[in-house]
């Protein structure tokens, strides 16, 4: 063995002791009579001594040593004179009778530090030297943990981990497939699979009644800081189950993360519709850390000649608690938040509640103060709060209020992450409808089922129809969601017509689904967790990249292996794809 301890290992009860150590050389001091290396591996830091008055030649060598060159030191550790409370291992030394290079270093592109002078793009063409640093460790070692501990409890639940097929048939599911050509099927081609949600039906109609796995996903869709071309789920099924079951197997799931990484006692989730959730916050995934939920104002200010909102299908707004102090330039801060194209709001009404009780609103011109006061009723506003309103079309002035809240929300300090505040949204739509084509589309995926009690308006009303489907929602983070499945033939088929499919094309895309129905299909349901979304969440950050060992950037591409890239003519023709023009 190159080394008999870790470089986070030694202590004072170890003084005496000879060592080897090895890692990667931190930094270096040269202090005329005594040289000190710090010396790096991913358990921590110990200090190396090298005295010139002992060994002149080992000091020299020491002194020649770089950031990052790869070594092997032998010596006795001794305790230190100038002792750093900092280090675990700051009360020893090690004097150094023996030094070996195993591998010398370029200067780094940036330095290998917990903050570091190096921007992201070029952190992640150097991933390698990215990992070296502490923050990077961290993070993946409580990736590390939750993987652990997602298997301990699900095995303790009786559920088996098992594989599905990676190379598997292009279904539509949502998003764009990742497809592979095949060299022995000329033309024809396999995808990389969106989710393994056909096999781990498949796996319920097996009699695998308790199914998990934690498994790589692909989706070639746009991109932003929580998703990833590929990424990580921890996907399960159950047999035997309606939706409360499910629930609480995997709110359990959910509280032992917490428990035995955080310390921490999740509360009971409480339930809230689909609809609540749209009407109150304006998204399916609210953050209830804090309240500021939405008032909708249409039979108090329409009608009174001011044409924003008399023209608009929904005004609506939220009160800010203690913010009628802010500036002018606060305020036209907000107004520039809403106008940004990715919440693409025209503009934003607002109104002080003064602290000597009265108003002071954009809209003075068209609103008195008792009409204005009539607002601070509905808001049940006090003396020093902020109101502020939002008009338009209904699904997007309540998704612009939403991004709104969120902002103010994080200004005034609302949104701590210390605080975590859970939630299930249940009962969402069965069906989203184009508003130009009017076309159905499963709104989570075909094989979710219809609530029991709305079977009979699948085909009269399906855009009014609810799934039995449900999202686990923490601090405004989606971090799961599932389904009730379809286990009945006709009822899949009747689905299949609702979306478009012709019999014909139902029986090419799923065939195999529906005749594995013939054979004794159980009641079935499941939810998959992204499990890059819970590691950042525990993690305390938004972006998902950091608990990735390897991750793509915002234009899905490895700038580290230059990926994706171009094959050469002989692989395309071996792939029956066309070879590329000469020019």
């Amino acid at each position: 063995m190159h080394r008999s301890h870790t470089c986070g290992e030694l202590r004072i009860e170890n003084v005496g002791q000879e060592v080897n150590l090895a890692g990667w050389v931190q930094r270096t001091r040269d202090m005329g009579g005594m040289t000190f290396v710090d010396l790096r591996d991913r358990y921590g830091i110990t200090q190396l001594s090298f005295s010139i008055d002992e060994n002149e030649k080992l000091c020299s060598k020491a002194r020649k040593l770089g950031r990052e060159f790869v070594v092997k030191a032998t010596g006795k550790v001794v305790e230190r004179e100038s002792k750093n409370p900092k280090l675990e291992t700051g009360d020893v030394e090690i004097l150094v009778t023996s030094l070996k290079v195993f591998s010398p270093s370029e200067v780094p592109p940036f330095t290998i530090e917990d903050e570091t002078d190096g921007g992201e793009e070029l952190r992640m063409r150097y991933r390698y030297l990215d990992l070296r640093r502490k923050p990077l460790l961290k993070n993946l070692k409580l990736r590390h943990q939750l993987a652990l501990e997602t298997r301990k409890f699900l095995d303790q639940n009786e559920f088996m981990e098992i594989e599905t097929p990676y190379l598997i048939k292009s279904t539509p599911e949502g998003a764009r497939d990742f497809v592979v050509p095949s060299r022995m099927h000329g033309g024809e081609f396999y995808a990389l699979p969106q989710s393994p949600q056909t096999f781990k039906q498949l796996l319920m109609i097996g009699g695998y009644d308790r199914y998990f796995q934690i498994v790589r996903c692909f989706r070639d869709e746009d991109l932003r800081a929580d998703r990833q071309p590929e990424f990580t789920q921890i996907d399960c099924e159950m047999a035997f189950v309606e939706q409360e079951d499910v629930l609480q197997t995997f709110e359990g799931l959910m509280k032992h993360f917490f428990k035995e990484i955080k310390g921490v006692d999740l509360p009971e989730f409480p339930r809230m519709t689909y609809a609540d959730a749209m009407a109150r916050f304006g998204s399916d995934k609210p953050d209830t850390r804090f309240g500021m939920e939405f008032v909708e104002l249409n039979d108090t200010v329409q009608k009174k000649g001011f044409k924003v909102f008399d023209d608009a299908e929904l005004v609506v707004g939220v009160c800010a608690e203690g913010a009628a102090g802010w500036s002018r330039k606060q305020l036209d801060a907000l107004t520039d938040f809403v106008r940004r194209p990715q919440v693409g709001a025209q503009g934003l009404i607002y109104c002080k509640h003064n602290e000597d009780g009265t108003f002071k609103s954009s809209v003075d011109k068209f609103f008195d103060q008792n009409q204005l006061n009539s607002w601070a009723s509905k808001f049940d506003s006090k003396p020093g709060d902020l109101m502020l309103v939002l008009a338009g079309p209904t699904n997007k002035v309540r998704k612009q209020l939403n991004e709104l809240r969120l902002y103010v929300g994080g200004e005034l300090g609302l949104r701590n992450p210390d605080e975590y505040s859970p939630l299930w949204v249940v009962d969402f739509p069965l069906f989203e409808q184009d508003e130009e084509t009017g076309d159905f589309h499963a709104m989570h995926h075909p094989f979710t089922s219809p609530k029991a009690d709305q079977m009979g308006f699948l085909e009269s009303s399906p855009g009014s129809v609810n799934a039995n489907a449900y999202d686990m929602v923490i601090n405004g983070v989606e971090l799961g969601g599932g389904s009730i499945r379809i286990h009945d033939e006709e009822l899949q088929k009747q689905m299949f017509r609702i979306l478009g499919f012709s019999d014909e094309e139902a029986k090419a895309q799923f065939g195999f689904l529906m005749g594995a129905f013939k054979y004794g299909a159980p009641p079935h349901g499941g939810i998959a967790f992204g499990f890059d979304r819970i590691a950042a969440l525990f993690g305390g950050t938004d972006s998902i990249r950091d608990y990735i060992a390897f991750p793509k950037n915002n234009a899905g591409r490895d700038l580290m292996i230059d990926s994706p890239s171009e094959i050469s003519d002989e692989q395309l023709k071996e792939l029956h794809l066309q070879v590329k023009s000469e020019s």
